[in-house]
């Protein structure tokens, strides 16, 4: 152990606190970032680590509180948060997927005899570590950051948000400086939340109970969502479209589901997909890509190469993020479409006097910086309808993927051939109390002309 390690452990750990209620979650993430400027991490990694805690701290909130404790380490120097505790709580996938892409050297224990009826021992604990420089530690006072730490006025969900908004705004004009071609998106992101923070200047004004800050927080969230979807389908002859959008029915669930239908010089380019994660932040990262696709579409790439385009995007300007996305281009006249599909749920094609069938060529998900396979063509039968989706609709923690996609196949067969009424029939039957933000789109491909 160097003198400067050993001399920031003798001195204690920087902070001790404990997560029990949601304000406590605001404020473990506002000290988060407070303690990793104190210790000299970069901007980007202060955010990433304040929005991994958040992330644990909303997944692990209990009404038995969760211990958090912020330390300098021993040689190498590093920064270790640790989170622990005591009953039979346990972190979710999606939780800890998250917060490994951001910071890799994250480590999930649970205790021994966790989970076993024999014994009495529970509880678990979550080891996040940011390496620091030697030089970041030895300028280091930790009465400063402690100084930095004391107790200061309640942070509310609005709180919370906004410092997630301007996060997510600086690291967008950071990533949106260095590609020109972008600019046009940068100004539509930064008018939309613009707006979004004049709503927010105006809520605090008028709701100042916590309980009903958090409710309109939602609203706004959801609000803030459906203004990155389209506001209208193209006309396109020979086309009929249709599409529903259903937000999850949780409080707590704020998706990135989204979908898009262009005109191009090349055809009809429809598109589903889905960001991983729940937060307002997952809806802003949906709102980029979404718009992102149009500028692509506008320039006339094939689906799979407007993919990748997105893919690169994704891990340039939201490393740790990931989406599933599904793009069906219909050529003019509509007698062929190109399917490429970047992880998402497969399309449903039914075709007059033929058997459903779901388009299934595959390739990777978003944000893995994996090569995208190449466009899959499908010949188009007059009077053929597609359906595409999002999780949503058919997925239930209770049931199997695969049994489900059967039954919306048998529902959507034996559905109406108009796309706005098959698109209620199917709401009926799979979207009732829905845990996840739902999508349904129909296309129904005719020869232009054809009665």
């Amino acid at each position: 152990m160097n003198a400067t390690a050993r001399h920031h452990r003798d001195r204690g750990p920087l902070l001790v606190t404990t997560v029990g209620t949601e304000q406590d979650v605001f404020a473990l993430r506002r000290d988060a970032k407070a303690i990793a400027q104190a210790v000299g991490l970069d901007e980007r990694d202060q955010v990433r680590l304040a929005t991994a805690l958040s992330e644990l701290g909303r997944d692990l909130l209990r009404s038995a509180a969760m211990t958090v404790i912020f330390s300098v380490q021993r040689q190498p120097v590093a920064l270790q948060i640790l989170l622990q505790w005591g009953d039979d709580r346990v972190p979710s996938s999606e939780s800890l997927t998250a917060v490994t892409r951001l910071l890799p050297r994250t480590r999930y224990e649970a205790a021994p005899g966790n989970f076993t009826p024999s014994t009495s021992t529970s509880g678990g604990r979550i080891e996040i570590t940011c390496p620091l420089s030697e030089l970041a530690a030895r300028d280091l006072k930790v009465e400063k950051v402690r100084a930095l730490l004391k107790p200061s006025s309640p942070t509310s969900a609005i709180d919370d948000l906004r410092a997630q908004t301007r996060d997510l705004m600086a690291a967008l004009q950071e990533a949106h400086a260095q590609r020109d071609e972008l600019e046009r998106l940068n100004e539509e992101l930064t008018e939309t939340n613009a707006g979004v923070m004049a709503l927010y200047a105006e809520l605090t004004v008028e709701h100042k109970d916590v309980v009903e800050r958090f409710g309109q927080e939602h609203e706004l969230a959801l609000a803030l969502q459906r203004t990155f979807l389209p506001a209208t389908l193209p006309q396109t002859p020979g086309t009929e479209l249709a599409v529903r959008y259903l937000p999850a029915a949780s409080m707590t669930e704020i998706g990135g589901d989204f979908y898009e239908a262009i005109d191009t010089e090349q055809g009809l380019l429809l598109a589903v997909g889905d960001v991983v994660g729940h937060s307002l932040q997952a809806s802003m990262v949906m709102g980029e890509l979404r718009h992102a696709l149009r500028a692509y579409a506008a320039q006339g790439h094939p689906p799979h190469v407007l993919l990748e385009h997105l893919d690169h995007l994704l891990g340039l300007h939201q490393p740790g993020w990931t989406a599933t996305v599904c793009i069906v281009l219909v050529e003019p006249g509509n007698r062929r479409l190109h399917v490429a599909n970047a992880g998402h749920l497969p399309p449903l094609f039914l075709a007059p006097g033929a058997d459903p069938r779901y388009l299934t060529e595959h390739g990777p998900l978003l944000g893995m910086r994996w090569p995208q396979l190449p466009a899959v063509s499908h010949v188009i039968e007059p009077g053929s309808r597609l359906l595409m989706i999002t999780d949503g609709l058919i997925e239930t923690r209770d049931s199997d993927l695969f049994e489900r996609l059967d039954l919306l196949s048998d529902a959507a067969a034996a559905g109406p051939e108009e796309p706005d009424g098959l698109c209620t029939k199917l709401l009926d039957a799979f979207g009732t109390e829905p845990e996840d933000d739902i999508i349904v789109l129909v296309a129904r491909l005719q020869p232009p002309g054809t009665p």
